[in-house]
């Protein structure tokens, strides 16, 4: 993996906010990527199959070991996060808080033997909360790359960073979110991973360039609000483990498909419809994800794009996480959909990102296609709703001071 290089305008800015918060100079700096979601839509909390990538938006921090036994993060435009490291039980009045995120990172790297101490940390991001590209994954990734660094010689791989930060996020936090956002933030580049093994997940790097074969990687702002979704969020895999209880297993992907096929008359009624479809979606998109990555690998753009739109289809009918129960004025993921598909016009392929109901929405877009497409996207969700995205190689990373 290429270094990554903080150039001197980036390191004086991060200097100055440093200093002006704690004021002392900085002494190391760290970035972890946002990730975008290519295949596998709700398949990671089944321990299913994903394609995830991460991107060059990322979330850095200016760090100095502060010699007490408190962490200090002050994240630009945000107060300051306290957290004492003698003190690494989860803490009720902190669910869904950043204080539970650094907390739950410093609790799992201390049960590993690492000697967490404080430090001081000054972030700023252009993963943007609420864009559908995982802030609080690379938030994660950030703070357990940090603390790798200064307190256990990077005993750490990537990987287990990525499942440190699902645990914070678990444990600490509350969501009970699957591993994909972490695990894509941490590893860097496009990646397949298989979650079959929920301890050691099957890592496999995928070699492509998505401009090389005249096609722009895109993320649309819906303009939605996440807020009052939480229950939205929650019944997918909540529906789904009622479908595996019937079949006294945790995941889907522990039945064979033809056993629940054979079921479902029985599932209707046990478990309701919605939840019966959720997992055929879960079936077809597992399946989607290795033909996707033979696609790439084989050089068929054409079926990869294909592929992606199947994606598209199946989350809209199947896993139905493109509109709010109930909601009629609002459907603002579902405009955005339309948009991409009537300035598409039948060319590159687009599909909801990520978890759905708000956030965002991802498009290929044939470069002559590209400003025509923005300009139609912005007029109708704003300025700059379009964001026209790269891969980035590195995952979550010390960074070199150029």
């Amino acid at each position: 993996m290429s270094a990554l290089i903080l150039s001197p305008s980036e390191k004086n800015q991060l200097d100055a906010g440093f200093r002006h918060t704690f004021n002392c100079e900085p002494e190391r700096y760290f970035s972890a990527p946002g990730r975008t979601e290519i295949g596998g839509n709700h398949t990671d909390h089944q321990r299913g199959r994903v394609l995830a990538a991460a991107v060059n938006l990322d979330t850095r921090a200016a760090v100095r070991v502060n010699g007490t036994q408190v962490i200090r993060i002050l994240s630009k435009g945000y107060p300051m996060c306290q957290v004492d490291v003698t003190e690494l039980m989860p803490v009720e009045g902190e669910i869904n808080s950043t204080p539970a995120l650094i907390r739950g990172v410093a609790a799992r790297f201390h049960q590993m033997g690492c000697d967490v101490r404080g430090f001081d940390a000054y972030c700023e991001s252009t993963v943007l909360p609420g864009s559908g590209l995982s802030s609080s994954a690379a938030y994660e990734v950030l703070i357990g790359t940090i603390i790798n660094g200064l307190f256990f010689d990077g005993k750490v791989s990537q990987p287990e960073i990525a499942q440190i930060g699902q645990y914070a996020e678990n444990v600490f936090f509350g969501k009970p979110c699957g591993l994909m956002d972490q695990m894509a933030s941490a590893v860097g580049n496009l990646v397949s991973i298989d979650f079959l093994d929920k301890d050691n997940p099957v890592i496999d790097p995928v070699d492509f360039d998505f401009a090389s074969c005249g096609h722009a990687l895109c993320i649309i702002d819906s303009q939605a609000s996440h807020a009052d979704l939480t229950d939205e969020y929650a019944a997918i895999p909540g529906e789904l483990k009622a479908v595996c209880a019937q079949f006294g297993k945790e995941v889907l992907t522990q039945i064979d498909e033809a056993d629940f096929y054979a079921r479902i008359p029985e599932l209707r009624k046990t478990c309701g419809d919605r939840a019966v479809l959720r997992a055929v979606h879960f079936y077809q998109e597992n399946a989607r994800v290795p033909k996707q990555v033979a696609a790439l690998k084989a050089g068929d753009f054409d079926t990869f794009l294909s592929l992606v739109k199947q994606s598209g289809y199946s989350s809209y009918m199947y896993l139905q996480n493109v509109i709010p129960a109930g909601y009629k004025e609002h459907q603002d993921v579902a405009v955005s959909l339309a948009l991409c598909e009537h300035y598409l016009n039948g060319r590159g392929a687009y599909r909801v990102h990520g978890g759905g109901f708000a956030g965002t929405v991802q498009a290929f877009v044939p470069f002559d296609l590209l400003d025509a497409f923005r300009a139609g996207i912005d007029a109708v969700l704003g300025q700059g709703a379009c964001h026209v995205l790269s891969i980035r190689p590195q995952g979550g990373v010390e960074m070199v001071v150029e």
